[in-house]
């Protein structure tokens, strides 16, 4: 990618969405901004004006045509995807949730990265030059549960067949799709994480969290290759989170 590329990211108005649009205005491109409160989506653009407001709810198809119409309209063309709007849900084991609470967390974390995918990937095969990158955020909970998190979890597996098969699909196309797994960074979704955790024997721990500018220096890093390369699976967690190991 070059600086000047134009990206969608979803889930921008807080957390890593926000660093990593934040990053990616830094660094040259122009961002559309996807999320579900303008609000918060245009505290994240600052007034800049390489940045597109655009409110969406991912889960929903017509909202998430709607969000790549506008892209379309404004610059022609999409060059990244950052798939990372996402939900932990309803905490519980498999026998504990509703089904209501199931469709939301599948609705959010997989149905709406497979719809944002969807558009970007029709476009990038029109456009020209051909061609782009999607990046999906999976999450440890990709490859390691938490107690209690079902749903959370089974999406963020799914993520990875998500990012293999658009890989796979992509190459004639010269579209490159990648997935980080990020473990603790320090957002809001993460202050609970820090205060204290259920961890795997049922006790009750603090975890060590990291500064999320790290997590938008890999997706700068993922984003900036030509597409010729692709990091496949990148993971990037606190150094002491306990991640690896027994318990």
């Amino acid at each position: 990618m070059t600086a000047g590329d134009i990206a969608v990211v979803t889930g921008a108005g807080s957390g890593i969405g926000r660093v990593v649009s934040r990053a990616l205005l830094d660094s040259g491109y122009r961002v559309a901004l996807a999320g579900r409160r303008e609000g918060a989506l245009r505290e994240t653009a600052e007034d800049r004006a390489d940045a597109l407001v655009v409110p969406t709810d991912v889960s929903d198809p017509d909202s998430v045509a709607g969000l790549f119409t506008r892209v379309r309209e404004r610059w022609g063309r999409v060059d990244l995807l950052f798939n990372n709007a996402g939900t932990f849900g309803f905490p519980g084991s498999v026998d504990e949730i509703s089904v209501a609470d199931w469709r939301r967390a599948v609705d959010t974390n997989l149905t709406g990265a497979f719809l944002c995918a969807h558009h970007a990937v029709a476009l990038m095969k029109e456009q020209r030059p051909q061609g782009g990158r999607i990046i999906n955020n999976g999450s440890v909970s990709a490859h390691t549960p938490r107690p209690a998190s079902v749903a959370y979890t089974a999406t963020k597996h799914a993520l990875t067949g998500l990012t293999k098969s658009i890989s796979l699909d992509g190459r004639p196309y010269r579209i490159a799709c990648g997935q980080i797994d990020i473990g603790n960074a320090a957002t809001e979704m993460t202050e609970t994480i820090a205060r204290g955790a259920v961890q795997a024997n049922g006790t009750l721990a603090g975890e060590p969290t990291f500064d999320p500018v790290h997590v938008a220096d890999a997706v700068l890093f993922m984003a900036n290759l030509p597409l010729d390369a692709n990091v496949l699976f990148l993971t990037v967690t606190a150094t002491a989170m306990p991640f690896v190991g027994r318990g």
